[in-house]
């Protein structure tokens, strides 16, 4: 099975050899909060809001800091900001409490945090 996974891995990129995220992000935890908030939205729209909330909030440990109120208030334009909040929040105690605030890097690790989609 591993070798089927390869081979498309192959395929894919001779396919698309220019493919790249459309998502703006610096860190692991950054494009975490990026897909989080590309629920639903588009990609440009992330684009304009994440700059001024990475500003100042650039950690798991800054998400779980901050009022919900004020985190619903930053991500408001990207819509489900309810939701959103709550579950970036979760997501980012997950992160500290399971995996000492880093991103995992596996598939099954990843989908144990909580998420929007």
């Amino acid at each position: 099975m591993n070798s089927s996974i390869n081979e498309i891995i192959k395929i894919l990129k001779e396919t698309y050899p220019d493919a790249k995220c459309s998502l703006d992000f610096s860190t692991p935890f950054e494009l975490v909060i990026a897909v989080m908030l590309s629920a639903q939205c588009t990609d440009e729209r992330v684009n304009l809001t994440t700059p001024n909330i990475f500003l100042k909030y650039r950690t798991p440990e800054d998400f779980v800091e901050i009022d919900i109120h004020k985190l619903e208030n930053l991500i408001h334009p990207c819509g489900f900001y309810h939701t959103k909040a709550k579950n970036i929040k979760a997501c980012s105690q997950k992160l500290i409490s399971d995996f000492h605030s880093i991103v995992p890097q596996t598939m099954n690790k990843l989908l144990t945090l909580p998420r929007c989609w």
